[in-house]
């Protein structure tokens, strides 16, 4: 039987997160995997993989900030807001040398903070029920609506000049639900010359780093963290008695318990260190939010 687990992993250019999963179900022998936050063929860097029983556990991590190294190429637009569409305008050369230091970091720090974004048409929001990347492939004009969402870092750490466009190297941190090709898009335009992404990697999923991930070609070596140790990273640990535990399983409530927690929900680990589930606040008493399977024990 597969255990259930978190297995970090170093996606590498090219492949599709859907193409991470697949071989991770091949590699562990199961088909219940799934994957907290899709990454771009482009992309590389973290994918956060649940296997098994611990597939529960990715709703609790889809929604952590993240953060990204990127190089914004300003001096032209992209049909997809990245290297991989076709250049729709180039700015003129002189207009893109003459960009100075104080203008791109001005240009920058109005893009850092709580900011309203319009996502990439290529993202992968639904759309009455398809992707918006799948709508703009068959030819349709997809504009999506903006969103609020936070960039609590957005630092340049290089720059490279070339004919006609100028490179940035850059580090991000943001909310979930940030596009960082959006943030390239919106820096070229505030500065009147487009912008695109060439180069995006994912280095951090809430407390989860790329420098603990695997890559695909190690996953048959791969060992996934226990369901308690992921949860411990996302959510505040909350020990709990054999017979607590028993009753959260069984869907009963601890009752006048609610004070025990300091946040909304915390991860129920038993005396073994193994994770029971989910549990939050229902008036004075706890409640199991999510249970893991028994058999993850």
């Amino acid at each position: 039987m597969v255990s259930p687990g978190i297995l970090l992993v170093d996606k590498p250019s090219g492949l599709t997160s859907h193409d991470v999963v697949a071989r991770v179900r091949r590699a562990f022998g199961t088909r219940k995997v799934g994957h907290a936050g899709t990454l771009d063929p482009m992309a590389t860097g973290l994918l956060v993989i649940g296997v098994e029983g611990a597939t529960r556990l990715l709703t609790y991590i889809v929604g952590a900030d993240k953060t990204y190294e990127a190089t914004i190429r300003l001096g032209a637009t992209t049909t997809t807001d990245d290297a991989e569409g076709d250049v729709l305008t180039r700015a003129d050369a002189a207009l893109v040398d003459s960009l100075t230091d104080e203008r791109v970091r001005d240009g920058i720090a109005a893009l850092t903070g709580t900011i309203s974004q319009v996502p990439s048409s290529v993202s992968a929001i639904k759309v009455d029920g398809r992707r918006a990347y799948d709508r703009v492939r068959a030819g349709e004009e997809v504009v999506l609506a903006a969103r609020q969402v936070t960039v609590s870092r957005f630092d340049e750490i290089a720059r490279r000049a070339g004919d006609g466009f100028l490179d940035l190297d850059v580090i991000v941190d943001c909310s979930s639900g940030t596009y960082i090709r959006s943030l390239a898009r919106d820096l070229g335009a505030s500065l009147g010359v487009g912008g695109h992404l060439t180069a995006l990697r994912r280095t951090r999923v809430g407390d989860f780093d790329v420098s603990d991930a695997v890559t695909v070609d190690g996953l048959a070596d791969a060992i996934p963290l226990s369901p308690a140790e992921a949860a411990a990273r996302v959510l505040t640990p909350l020990s709990v008695s054999a017979d607590e535990a028993r009753d959260l399983r069984h869907g009963k409530r601890l009752s006048g318990q609610a004070s025990r927690l300091a946040g909304a929900i915390a991860a129920a680990i038993d005396a073994d260190g193994v994770l029971v589930g989910v549990v939050g606040k229902r008036g004075a008493d706890l409640k199991s939010e999510m249970n893991m399977p028994e058999a993850s024990r």
